[in-house]
């Protein structure tokens, strides 16, 4: 009796031990796309104006801000840690669901529900403030970057309307480097 339910015990072993592989190749790739994110936020700090004003002093720290993406926000702070941009240390900051976005450069919004969602990027508009999101909704919504994967890639998207309309501009370097430019107003 012990004998035939062997046969069932390493076809569930063998079950399991295969989920467990998928799922850590799973969580490689979500670490993978986290540092690749992180990687961009920093570089698109260098490509980025600021309109006069922005910085309370030339080495005032550039802040970063990421809401609905806890993992990434760690990530972001360990890949940032030394960094500049322009002469601006990097400086990365956790928000909270509901939190206001304040005096940030860049805004990375993450997973949230699609009224948070349109309250944080309604209190952006018009703020000299580089938004960023990984969500068609977000994009739709008008955050000016939005992270798409393409190719097996991960990419991204820029907006120059609302780029135009928080006063920034994105140099033309890293648009030509973009997966899709939306026409707008010249930034």
């Amino acid at each position: 009796m012990q004998f035939a339910s062997l046969p069932r015990l390493l076809s569930l072993l063998l079950l399991l031990l295969s989920l467990a592989v998928q799922l850590h190749a799973r969580a490689q790739d979500q670490n993978l796309e986290r540092q690749v994110k992180a990687a961009y936020l920093i570089k698109f700090a260098g490509f980025v104006e600021w309109p006069e004003g922005s910085f309370v002093r030339p080495d005032s720290p550039l802040l970063i801000g990421v809401m609905g993406a806890d993992a990434l926000a760690d990530q972001l702070e360990r890949s940032a840690a030394g960094h500049s941009a322009n002469g601006h240390p990097l400086q990365v900051k956790k928000l909270r669901k509901g939190e206001p976005p304040g005096h940030l450069h860049i805004l990375f919004v993450g997973t949230l529900d699609k009224a948070s969602l349109a309250e944080v990027l309604a209190a952006t508009r018009s703020q000299p403030m580089l938004t960023v999101s990984d969500s068609e909704e977000a994009h739709a919504l008008g955050s000016i970057i939005n992270f798409v994967l393409a190719d097996e890639r991960l990419r991204f998207e820029v907006a120059l309307k609302p780029a135009a309309s928080a006063r920034i501009r994105i140099s033309a370097r890293m648009l030509s480097a973009a997966y899709r430019v939306a026409p707008g107003d010249a930034t």
